[in-house]
């Protein structure tokens, strides 16, 4: 429904109201304008005196601009004085005797920054409001002096811990530090570590140094924010690029684990596989003689592959979950010398005292060849029983409740990935304080304290059955329905609150349960039994306030330790920056105290300038300032200044003059008529003042008096702005008639439009009429009105070209005689035609010839398709076989498409002018194409009979022929081969630049067979053209036999043998291997991409780079995923840098003990394998590279 008009107001009363004053200066006679003396006082320029000169810049009396009160000034209240409503008295006419209308010109004026804008008189509103408020002033002036940067911004809040900086993209190590800094086993452990002797020197910039120094600054400094600066240079991290948080913990605790062994205490020698390194056994039980082989392998993290809305128990449990082998996968026991069913295990044999669990985020996508991140939603409590994932295969018997409880873990940490993509994004960190129980949000130099871990929060659990070792639900106990989920208003933060009390004391194993879907890592820490926790109070300057509850070494419980104490010479570096940051705050206090002592007498100076600057009348001693002068005066002392190197200067003293002087004099120095509105008049005596501590210049200052003269004389003898008002004013009349008069003069033709039966009408363009009955018609032009019915733009709706009535119909309409006079009223050398007109006969004529026309173009057609049937069969589809030992003649292929066009629609399609080949020949007179050479013969070349040639060279102009002729002939080598003989020789060198000229063309991409060519293979076919090469054994085949090949590998069999790819000289190999996956359904990972017998490796090379040409052919080979290739090792693909050029790079995990495995039969061991950090596939251990996606493996 259309909304309600709104109803027009009421028209204000004419006239002035009761008790309004009439202003003088509104009377007629009494003009006070600038120039109202021109034509009226003043005829001549001779006559025009002083006070004429004053009005043109508004300085005269007669301009009637008031002397505006100082508003700033405080003036004193003054007793209103009480007036009283005197009873209205009726006269005999009926008229109130009160109503009476006042001529007065003692109004006080009324100032308003809109209506004094113009007024030289008035020096309000020119920025004294700065000054006014103290407040907002001073801070302005604080601003523009320079006072620099608060330090004491960056005081720390005593109940918030250290940030650290984000040095551009070092945010996941900023995350790991803040979750190592807050284990107090792990912090004291690299408080202690000690300079070796021969090393002295070199310790201060070594990574151990550097991050004693950042946990002590995170423990005692007084600034909110630390700088890790010196702690990435010792690293040699590359603060720009972003690195995967998983391979920065592996790699810098494997560098930790080699500096902490070279230590001469015990206790550090084994800190990291104390503190953090797992054991995890591989196992192979034969299902016949119950035989196993065991291999043991430490862990410094469990790698947890995660699945939407699962939760950590349960994928802990598929993570250890047996599996069969059977079938094809029969597992060779030696005991029993043959292949048998097999059970394969993982088990967990150790459990460190701090629990890191690596969730797989970043998935491989073997299709693009690329990482992508997964979104899925992991539920992980706050408390963890891992007694039950434990050793089970070792300990049959049941555990007491003590040792249970010893493998019970506590939540302390969850790095997050905040982002879409896994190349990209942002990593922060939730972690525990264990001395004040609450969660902090650490998102670099951003610290905030927490309410809520992860996205949601489940207060009840479900059970998983874990005696069977399955992702079932146990059926001993009642499965507890899950209360409702409550959800997060904003999604966008993880966000932690950690359990209560009460609901940690209500016998709940696992405490509260949170969700996430950037969860990338989570820390557990060892629930210890029978502890007090301390109550010491919290320190201030400390972060982590508390105490750690209990340390276990080995199993063995060691008695409660306090806050550990920096080095000496960290806590030295630490505390030189709290002393730095004191001073600075000190001199920022003494600087802004100073500052604040200026600016009070600099407010009250300017004060006392601008309180007392106006003058109350003409006669008073004056000067006429710029405006904009006074306005910069009063903002110059609240404005920074800019740099004056970077701000462009003008040259010399006199444009800085004349920057100033410009807004008010004219070229001959003297008050510019034209500028009154930059004018202001000012005290003389105000202006002494102000010159005399300001530096203002007496040559900048002009006399009332000094309006120039000829200027004023100039503009008077100058008529063109009288003129130009005068033609706006007469548009403007005219067009606001046109407004008024157009709607009732249509609606006046609507009415009487439409021709009665028997009536004669007159023929008007419906397009005319359609934008003639508009409110605003398009073709109107002011002040000449609308376009005629017939003007040039829609003459050809009605008449032809003959200016007769055109056989046309559709574009226009009749309409009655009635509205034909109300148009000829409008347009009277309009000619309108009637209804009864009859069509142009010229029209008709021609009309009826073109039919005759058509049937002989029909006829002509059919009769040229006859003669050359073949060549419409067979030209443009390539069909040769019939035209061996046949003259031939190669023609444009753009002629036959355009003959066979014609050919359908002979009437509509114009018929080809001549037959062309100079397409066909080279500048030297040679042909640019090579007749034997199969590429070459594109969709620009088409190949017809010699006896057709001969018929078109009867029905069309024809270039030089080509002739060829398909005859089998003996090589150089005496073999016989079908070749096309061609008496005009080939221009090599022009054909190849032919062939490399192109914007985009089609490649033929040819699936090679996987089986090696042995002598008993019948003879390999040879496309004419090609090099006759022998192919027993295929370029870059990789051997497959023997090999067992995945369900995903060997499906799909039957394929097609070649394709046709449309590429550009910007296509990538890589986007050339992702069009054949849409084609032949071959990943990415097992194609093998060859041109000119050379692997395409490189996936970022162009087609342009290689110098593929046009219609060129590649060769394309299957291989199975474990498949070598035939002929001798692949070459190495590019590898990612990661953390190659640092120190990192240098370490390895081979320091980490791990204990060797060992069989019970006296098998052999299982291999140990490398995880992949970028597609994550088991490689064989002796690998340095992937041999999956050739990606660098940690530790290499």
């Amino acid at each position: 429904m259309p909304p309600k008009r709104k109803r027009r107001p009421s028209p204000p009363p004419k006239g002035l109201a009761a008790g309004e004053h009439l202003k003088r200066a509104k009377l007629a006679g009494n003009n006070s304008s600038a120039w109202g003396w021109v034509d009226i006082e003043v005829s001549d320029p001779s006559q025009i005196t002083l006070e004429h000169r004053l009005m043109t810049c508004g300085l005269s009396r007669r301009n009637r601009n008031p002397f505006c009160g100082n508003k700033y000034v405080s003036k004193p209240e003054q007793s209103q004085p009480t007036v009283t409503l005197e009873p209205t008295v009726e006269t005999a006419n009926g008229e109130p005797e009160n109503d009476i209308i006042v001529v007065s010109d003692d109004e006080p004026p009324n100032c308003s920054k809109k209506t004094c804008k113009n007024n030289p008189n008035c020096l309000n509103y020119l920025g004294q409001d700065k000054w006014e408020d103290e407040g907002k002033a001073r801070e302005q002036f604080l601003k523009a002096s320079d006072l620099g940067f608060n330090p004491m911004l960056n005081a720390r809040d005593p109940e918030l811990p250290v940030g650290l900086k984000n040095l551009g993209a070092t945010c996941y190590a900023n995350a790991f530090l803040q979750v190592w800094f807050r284990d107090l086993a792990f912090r004291n452990g690299v408080y202690q570590c000690q300079p070796l002797q021969d090393a002295e020197k070199k310790f201060e910039d070594s990574p151990i140094f550097q991050l004693q120094v950042t946990f002590a600054a995170l423990q005692e400094s007084r600034q909110r924010v630390y700088n890790p600066e010196k702690f990435a240079e010792s690293l040699k991290l590359s603060t720009s690029e972003q690195q995967d948080a998983q391979e920065f913990s592996k790699l810098f605790m494997s560098h930790l684990d080699i500096e902490f062994r070279k230590q001469s205490a015990s206790s550090l020698k084994t800190l990291i596989s104390t503190q953090f390194q797992g054991q995890l056994v591989y196992g192979t039980i034969c299902s016949n003689c119950t035989s196993k082989s065991e291999r043991s392998n430490s862990f410094l993290e469990l790698e947890i592959n995660i699945e939407n809305n699962s939760r950590l128990e349960d994928r802990i449990a598929a993570l250890l979950q047996d599996e069969k082998l059977t079938g094809d996968n029969r597992y060779h026991c030696s005991h029993c010398q043959s292949l048998q069913d097999a059970t394969r295990y993982t088990e967990l044999r150790a459990l460190p005292p701090v629990l890191h669990f690596s969730l797989l985020r970043f998935v491989y996508d073997f299709a693009s060849m690329e990482r992508k991140k997964s979104k899925h939603n992991l539920l992980f409590p706050t408390t963890l029983d891992m007694g039950k994932f434990l050793g089970r295969r070792v300990n049959t018997t049941k555990d007491t409740s003590e040792e249970r409880g010893s493998h019970v873990y506590e939540l302390r940490g969850v790095l997050l990935h905040k982002g879409a993509s896994a190349y990209h994004g942002h990593y922060e960190a939730q972690v525990l304080d264990t001395g004040s129980t609450t969660w902090f949000q650490f998102d670099d130099d951003t610290v905030t304290k927490l309410d809520l871990l992860g996205e949601k929060r489940h207060s009840s659990q479900e059970i998983i059955d874990v005696v069977n070792w399955s992702n079932k639900r146990s059926h001993r106990q009642p499965r507890i329905r899950p209360a409702k989920k409550r959800r997060i208003e904003d999604s966008e933060d993880e966000i932690v609150e950690p359990a209560s009390s009460h609901e940690q004391d209500t016998g709940s194993d696992s405490g509260d349960i949170f969700s996430s879907k950037d969860a990338y890592m989570l820390v557990y820490a060892r629930k210890e039994l029978n502890l007090s926790t301390s109550t010491e109070p919290c320190n201030p300057s400390i972060s982590h306030c508390g105490v750690d509850v209990i340390s276990k070494t080995n199993g063995s419980p060691m008695p409660t330790t306090t806050i550990p104490n920096p080095p000496p010479r960290a806590r030295d570096l630490v505390r030189a920056l709290n002393t730095a940051h004191d001073e600075a705050c000190e001199q920022y206090l003494s600087k802004e105290k100073e500052l604040n002592q200026r600016f009070s007498e600099l407010r009250e100076w300017m004060r006392s300038v601008y309180l007392h600057w106006g003058v109350e009348s003409a006669d008073e001693d004056s000067v006429i300032v710029s405006r904009q002068a006074l306005e910069g005066w009063l903002s110059k002392p609240l404005t920074k200044v800019k740099d004056e190197q970077s701000a462009p200067r003008p040259s010399g003293e006199e444009a800085e003059e004349v920057a100033i002087l410009s807004d008010i004099l004219c070229e001959h120095t003297g008050l510019d008529p034209r500028k009154g509105h930059n004018m202001k008049r000012v005290s003389k005596k105000a202006y002494s003042q102000l010159v005399s501590r300001d530096g203002f210049d007496n040559s900048f200052v002009r006399s009332p008096t000094d309006v120039c003269e000829t200027c004023v004389k100039e503009l008077f003898t100058g008529n063109l702005a009288r003129h130009r008002s005068f033609y706006f004013l007469l548009i403007k009349c005219v067009e606001r008639l046109y407004q008024i008069q157009h709607p009732r003069i249509v609606a006046e033709f609507d009415n009487v439009c439409d021709v009665k039966p028997g009536e004669v009408g007159f023929w008007l363009s419906k397009a005319w009429l359609k934008d003639w009955r508009l409110q605003k018609p398009r073709m109107h032009v002011p002040l000449c009105g609308d376009v005629a019915p017939d003007s040039a733009e829609f003459r050809g709706h009605v008449r032809c070209e003959h200016d007769q009535l055109s056989l046309v119909s559709t574009a226009r309409r009749s309409v009655s005689k009635e509205a034909c006079d109300i148009l000829l009223g409008i347009f009277p050398d309009w000619r309108p035609l009637s209804t009864t007109e009859a069509f142009c006969a010229t029209c008709e004529a021609i009309i009826n010839s073109s039919k005759e026309d058509k049937r002989e173009l029909r006829k002509k057609a059919e009769d040229e398709k006859a003669r050359l049937r073949h060549m419409y069969d067979n030209a443009l589809i390539g069909n040769t076989l019939l035209l061996e030992n046949v003259p031939c003649a190669v023609v444009s292929a753009h002629f036959v498409r355009l003959w066979r066009k014609w050919l359908a629609r002979p009437t509509d399609i114009p018929r080809p002018d001549a037959v062309e080949t100079s397409t066909l020949f080279c500048e030297h007179g040679n042909l640019v194409f090579d007749p034997n050479a199969p590429n070459d013969w594109d969709c620009n070349i088409a190949l017809i009979q010699f006896s057709e040639w001969v018929v078109l060279e009867g029905l069309y102009r024809c270039g030089p022929v080509v002739s060829v002729e398909k005859k089998m002939v003996e090589d150089p080598n005496g073999f016989l081969d079908t070749r096309f003989v061609h008496p005009i020789p080939v221009c090599h060198d022009c054909r190849m630049r032919r062939r490399s000229n192109y914007e985009l063309t089609d490649i033929t991409v040819r699936l090679q067979s996987g089986h090696v060519h042995t002598e008993q293979n019948s003879a390999p076919q040879y496309r004419s053209g090609e090099s006759c090469k022998p192919e027993s054994t295929p370029v870059g085949l990789r051997s497959s036999m023997g090999l067992r090949q995945s369900k995903r590998i060997r499906q799909g069999r039957t394929r097609r043998e070649n394709a046709r790819l449309t590429v550009s000289k910007s296509t990538t190999v890589k986007d050339m291997k992702i069009m054949i996956q849409d084609v032949f359904k071959i990943p990415m990972i097992c194609q093998r991409l060859f041109y000119k017998n050379e692997e395409l490796e490189d996936n970022s090379t162009t087609v342009d780079s290689l110098g593929i040409l046009m219609n060129d052919t590649l060769d394309l080979r299957e291989e199975g995923e474990e498949g070598e290739s035939d002929g001798g090792p692949r070459k190495r693909r590019a590898e990612e840098k990661g953390f190659g050029g640092t120190l990192l790079a240098t370490s390895s995990f081979t320091s980490l003990s791990w204990d060797a495995g060992t069989s019970s039969e006296g098998e052999p061991l299982h291999e140990a394998t490398r995880a992949c950090p970028t597609c994550t596939y088991d490689n064989p251990p002796e690998n340095n590279e992937c041999d999956v996606c050739q990606g660098q493996l940690i530790g290499t």
